[in-house]
């Protein structure tokens, strides 16, 4: 049996976006690290696709702010969605497949993609 890298848990962070299907953290670390890649966006993507990534971001913002962050327990899919845009590596070298690898918001590309992330309340 492989063995389980440490991950960070990010306590109190929103676990996922409520009445959706898209997760924020994840539960428990995997033997292999979900490697960071920046995904494509396509302009004719789903509405609610759009909304969770700017409720991703709004948890981001409301929990760590400009300070770089650790990417622990944080969902690699959805920050594969804002990777190298919104959140952007924090740290040289950045190892992508590791829970210690540093982050941070990009906050004038983000407050430029997502502004109502940068709400008190976001409404949706």
């Amino acid at each position: 049996m492989a063995d389980i890298p440490e991950m960070t848990r990010h306590r109190g962070f929103p676990t996922g976006f409520t009445g959706m299907k898209w997760q924020f953290t994840i539960r428990r670390a995997n033997p292999k690290v979900t490697k960071l890649a920046a995904w494509p966006r396509n302009n004719d993507r789903d509405k609610n696709e759009t909304l969770g990534d700017a409720a991703f971001l709004h948890a981001l913002w409301h929990y760590f702010g400009t300070e770089p962050f650790e990417r622990g327990n944080l969902d690699a899919g959805r920050l594969s969605r804002l990777f190298d845009r919104e959140v952007v590596p924090a740290e040289k070298p950045f190892n992508p497949s590791s829970y210690q690898a540093m982050l941070q918001i990009n906050e004038r590309v983000a407050r430029k993609n997502f502004p109502q992330a940068f709400e008190d309340v976001m409404e949706i």
